[in-house]
């Protein structure tokens, strides 16, 4: 089944997931068509499936430098220093509108699907959490403003990040240096005065 869920997630990468006929899935994979239909239950099943693999791999990355910061930073200068490339990482280039523009998709689908919406939201949350943790790791040692929740700086965080995408569809999108500067001045104001 993991062949046919790659194959999907490959296919909504490119193209609408109306398009996506599980009969072409099958010859792709060579997975018969019944065990399909037996292991996800209906069409709809499957590309639930596969748009919660696709959700949670694109945030698996991001989770991890979130982690990896966390574990490594000791000092103010070293959690500044590791924190300066996030806002880069996280929102400018194109792979990033890309991911951007697949993770918009899944949540617009899971709207109206209350099952994928629970399987994607248990990704958000690991994410979220990972955020917080990042946030509450600054707070803890008086680098981070304590006046905010974590959660309100790591969702704001994320907020900033992901709504980016209101920006990509734009005629006259702002240039990534200044969306750059602005966010870093942005988390900077995040930091507890001295």
């Amino acid at each position: 089944m993991q062949a046919v869920l790659d194959e999907v997630c490959e296919q909504l990468m490119t193209t609408d997931e109306s398009l996506i006929r599980i009969p072409d899935v099958c010859k792709a994979t060579g997975v018969n068509y019944g065990s399909v239909y037996h292991h996800f239950g209906s069409r709809e099943g499957v590309i639930d499936a596969a748009y919660n693999m696709l959700f949670s791999k694109l945030a698996e990355g991001d989770i991890q430098v979130l982690r990896d910061i966390n574990d490594t930073a000791t000092t103010l200068p070293d959690y500044i220093a590791a924190l300066a490339p996030l806002v880069e990482r996280f929102s400018s280039g194109p792979d990033r509108q890309l991911r951007r523009s697949i993770r918009v998709r899944i949540v617009a689908a899971s709207i109206t699907r209350p099952e994928l919406k629970m399987l994607i939201g248990l990704t958000q949350t690991r994410l979220t959490d990972e955020f917080i943790r990042l946030v509450q790791f600054g707070q803890d040692r008086g680098w981070l403003r304590n006046d905010l929740s974590a959660r309100s700086i790591a969702v704001a965080l994320q907020v900033l990040i992901f709504g980016r995408i209101l920006d990509d569809i734009s005629l006259n999108p702002i240039d990534s240096k200044d969306w750059e500067f602005s966010m870093g001045a942005f988390f900077m104001s995040l930091f507890a005065q001295s």
